[in-house]
């Protein structure tokens, strides 16, 4: 049986952290066929770190990818429009479902 080095919270971040560099690649990148170059590079960039086991030197590197990513960050990230935020979020709300407002109640009751 391995035993594995890592926790799972560590490996939570490293998901989290090559997923938010594909997506910032993907905001400036926005044909597919273009970024998924961009997307090996992200990925040999990760499996070059891949066997790093010292606390001290992964620390220095996720440093240096988090100042890295903050300064490539995109100005006016892609949002899907059903996202909140997105072109079409909240759009057609749904009408309020209370009791309807009787109108002929009010003013024959005013009289």
């Amino acid at each position: 049986m391995s035993v594995s080095t890592f926790s799972s919270a560590h490996r939570l971040y490293v998901k989290s952290l090559y997923k938010r560099y594909l997506t910032n690649a993907l905001d400036w990148t926005v044909r597919r066929d273009l970024w998924r170059a961009q997307a090996m590079q992200i990925r040999a960039e990760f499996e070059r770190n891949r066997n790093v086991h010292d606390p001290r030197a992964l620390a220095l590197i996720f440093e240096k990818a988090e100042a890295e990513l903050a300064s490539k960050k995109h100005p006016d990230p892609i949002i899907s429009p059903m996202f909140p935020g997105g072109t079409k979020w909240e759009r057609n709300t749904p009408p309020a479902m209370g009791p309807l407002f009787d109108h002929l109640a009010v003013t024959e009751h005013d009289h």
